[in-house]
């Protein structure tokens, strides 16, 4: 949404923890000119109390108010105060978003990102941020890779106790943390500790978490790349399984900030290792049994993507969705035979966007091979086979061979 400015740009400063000492010129004079200010409690009391306006600290919830905010001051002198980088999960993303760019005069302070970095030597451009601010902490189990480093912005100063636990639940108890707070202020200090053995006291809320991962011996290796050990689901066997929940993936071909529709959940594999390959990417799973669906949301916990959407029966739920966003990909794992799926899930998907419909019975699989006749596309036909012992030797056991059609809509 956009929404129309006149008078002044909205002036959104970037300040950091050494307050106005740390503020430049033109920053300075944005604030002191400025007829009204917006920030936290802690931001308004980092500016002298005689400059500046009127000064209006945020409220909460924050998001639906601001358009109200903003219009109750349109020919005025405004100035946001925002903690480092405004564009750095900050409120000038916001505010970008809903007044346009050009509405908006951003001067940043170095992120949060950038000083923990400078402190640690470490390479910013290397090293993956990830937010709990308002989020589930789950995000951060998609990141952890043996050697790997990476920094996780806090919520508040529970937050480092609450990440050594994710950890240490996970597999990544030998794990480094460093709690770096009041980054580039007077007060502050860097504290480190093993996740395993965490007892750090709570300290300043304002803070940003290091975290050097270092995985437990013997822990089951979980990358972002598709095909996860199939023992890492909890579910009652219905589950893609590891290589032909690879080849689908590679068909569905999952791009950044991409949608997927996942009929016919099961276990919620695909939708979960779609969302796994980059943190943008969303998926809606939609599985007729309550029982299932609560299966995938507890996978997608324990896997690192909470933030995928769970419903129920895919043409009920269709039918009750008056608005919806049309999907990028769209994967049929389930009920391919059912009366009009296939063809109600094709008519939804978006100009472009990907269809990809597995199958294991003989009935599923004919239709498959109709639908590809009339509407084009690709079938494949996998047989995977598994090594298990037999007796003292060893045999190979096949799997359920799988028929695929994939098609992109193209009219």
């Amino acid at each position: 949404m956009t929404g129309p400015r006149h008078g002044f740009p909205i002036a959104v400063i970037g300040i950091g923890a050494d307050g106005w000492d740390g503020l430049g010129t033109a920053a300075r004079e944005a604030v002191a000119t400025a007829e009204v200010i917006f920030g936290s409690e802690r931001q308004l009391t980092l500016v002298p109390t005689d400059l500046g306006g009127q000064r209006r600290t945020w409220p909460s919830p924050l998001l639906p108010a601001l358009p109200g905010l903003f219009a109750e001051h349109t020919a005025r002198r405004i100035c946001v105060l925002a903690s480092g980088d405004p564009m750095f999960y900050g409120i000038g993303v916001t505010l970008a978003r809903l007044f346009g760019p050009t509405a908006l005069r951003v001067l940043p302070q170095p992120s949060s990102a950038s000083l923990a970095c400078a402190r640690l030597g470490w390479a910013l451009a290397e090293t993956p941020v990830v937010s709990a601010v308002g989020r589930p902490i789950a995000a951060v189990l998609p990141e952890l890779v043996d050697g790997r480093r990476l920094l996780v912005l806090s919520s508040d100063e529970h937050t480092p106790a609450r990440l050594a636990e994710l950890l240490r639940d996970n597999g990544f108890g030998e794990s480094t943390l460093t709690v770096l707070e009041q980054l580039g202020g007077a007060a502050e200090r860097l504290r480190s500790g093993a996740a395993t053995s965490w007892q750090l006291d709570p300290g300043d809320p304002l803070n940003i978490v290091a975290i050097d991962c270092a995985a437990d011996a013997g822990h089951t290796r979980r990358t972002r790349v598709p095909g996860l050990p199939d023992a890492v689901y909890g579910g009652d066997g219905q589950l893609t399984k590891a290589e032909v929940r690879t080849l689908t993936l590679s068909a569905l071909a999952p791009a950044p900030g991409e949608l997927l529709w996942d009929v016919g959940g099961g276990s919620g594999s695909i939708a979960i290792e779609w969302c796994r390959t980059h943190p943008a990417c969303r998926a809606v799973t939609f599985e007729r049994l309550e029982r299932r669906r609560q299966q995938i949301i507890a996978n997608a916990t324990a896997l690192g993507v909470p933030h995928v959407e769970v419903r129920g029966e895919v043409l009920a739920e269709l039918a009750d969705m008056h608005e919806t966003a049309a999907p990028d990909a769209i994967f049929v794992g389930g009920g391919v035979t059912q009366a009009g799926l296939l063809e109600t899930c094709f008519a939804h998907l978006r100009q472009g966007g990907r269809l990809v419909a597995n199958a294991v019975t003989a009935e599923s699989e004919a239709l498959l091979v109709a639908m590809a006749a009339e509407r084009g596309g690709e079938l494949r036909k996998f047989q995977i086979y598994r090594a298990e012992p037999l007796g003292g030797f060893t045999a190979w056991r096949p799997q359920l061979p799988v028929a695929q059609w994939s098609v992109v809509k193209t009219a």
